[in-house]
């Protein structure tokens, strides 16, 4: 199979670009039961869609967690399904149906919605760790610095800057010609072996530069950013004396940490060790794409007291009404007016006017 190559008389020709009409997503070589590999992606993505859905609406619903930080939690979230739902159903259907011929168009779109949710992920604890940096070091003006508006800002910057950052490798390879092989080395519509298939019949220096660049803006500017910024956070925990307030403090980082952990080091593993082979570093890539996404809601519901209590609260409210118990969230003082309890010397409170008419 590794001597498909495009075929001239199918190719679209437009001012000299060669496009095939289908790429082959080679996956995994010589690796027997395979099925069972594909069918724990399944299991994991389906965790990671039944975890961040709860978190979501746990946010949603529960009034304590809208605060700022939790913005960034629920976008979190957010893209860890939209990123889990970009990669493993196509992938299932490749490999598990025998489906891997792929078109050009959804080739790109493919690489596109993959990189752009891999993208945000990095944002996103970069986002969360400046919430804990301002929240530990600069305590009296955190409402000032972190608030709902400044954090829709940040937010919604790094979603632009993203889809930005995103398109110039996507708009460099559809002005690539694919003159020769069309088999892409990977479990999905990967870049850079797209740069090996296009460099017979193409200039993809730009390509290979920007290879470098993004993933010094999109993954090392934020690792230096999070460490630098939780160097600051141990400086400031020295100088918190009472130990109550310091391992408070500690344990609203212990989360943050372990997600960036999770996320940064594989991918940093992969970018170190290129020359790995290549079923090695595809497993390595599957995993670090769809293991983070289930482990967050985790490590959130299990480190996090507040999200803990809030999850209590609302599964004791939901089972209360299963029972047909009613819950009263507002004053009734139709039925209970007469119960009200008014000291000597008050007897002008003894009037009421509400929503539901005039009361003595």
């Amino acid at each position: 199979m590794t001597t498909l190559t495009s075929d001239l008389s199918l190719t679209e020709n437009i001012t000299t670009i060669i496009r095939p009409p289908y790429f082959y997503i080679s996956g995994f070589t010589g690796i027997p039961h395979m099925d069972y590999y594909y069918v724990f992606l399944c299991f994991v993505y389906i965790l990671s869609l039944v975890g961040n859905t709860i978190i979501m609406v746990v946010i949603c619903m529960a009034r304590v967690l809208h605060s700022p930080m939790y913005i960034a939690v629920f976008n979190l979230a957010f893209t860890d399904i939209c990123e889990s739902t970009a990669l493993v159903p196509k992938l299932l259907d490749m490999f598990l149906f025998s489906r891997q011929f792929i078109s050009y168009d959804q080739c790109l779109s493919n690489l596109f919605f993959v990189f752009l949710f891999l993208t945000m992920q990095s944002f996103n604890l970069t986002i969360l760790s400046y919430d804990r940096l301002v929240a530990i070091c600069c305590p009296l003006r955190y409402h000032t610095l972190v608030n709902h508006r400044s954090m829709f800002q940040l937010t919604g910057a790094a979603w632009v800057f993203a889809v930005f950052i995103v398109l110039f490798p996507v708009g460099f390879i559809s002005h690539f010609s694919f003159c020769g092989s069309v088999v892409i080395d990977s479990y999905f519509c990967d870049p850079y072996p797209l740069y090996s298939l296009a460099a017979p019949c193409s200039d993809v220096l730009p390509n290979h530069v920007m290879s470098y660049l993004i993933p010094f803006i999109v993954l090392y500017i934020p690792m230096i950013f999070i460490i630098s910024s939780y160097i600051c956070i141990i400086h400031a925990l020295f100088t918190i004396t009472l130990p109550k307030d310091r391992h408070r403090a500690i344990k609203t980082c212990t989360s943050h940490l372990i997600l960036v952990a999770i996320f940064y080091l594989p991918i940093s593993i992969i970018n170190i060790f290129s020359f790995m082979p290549s079923n090695i570093r595809i497993i390595n890539y599957s995993l670090t794409s769809v293991l983070p996404p289930m482990l967050n809601p985790i490590i959130y519901v299990l480190k996090t007291e507040e999200f803990k209590v809030s999850i209590k609260r609302l599964l004791r409210r939901v089972i209360e009404q299963l029972r047909g118990a009613c819950l009263f969230m507002k004053l009734e003082l139709r039925c209970a007016y007469n119960l009200v309890h008014v000291w000597e010397g008050d007897e002008w409170k003894t009037a009421f006017s509400t929503v539901r008419g005039h009361y003595e």
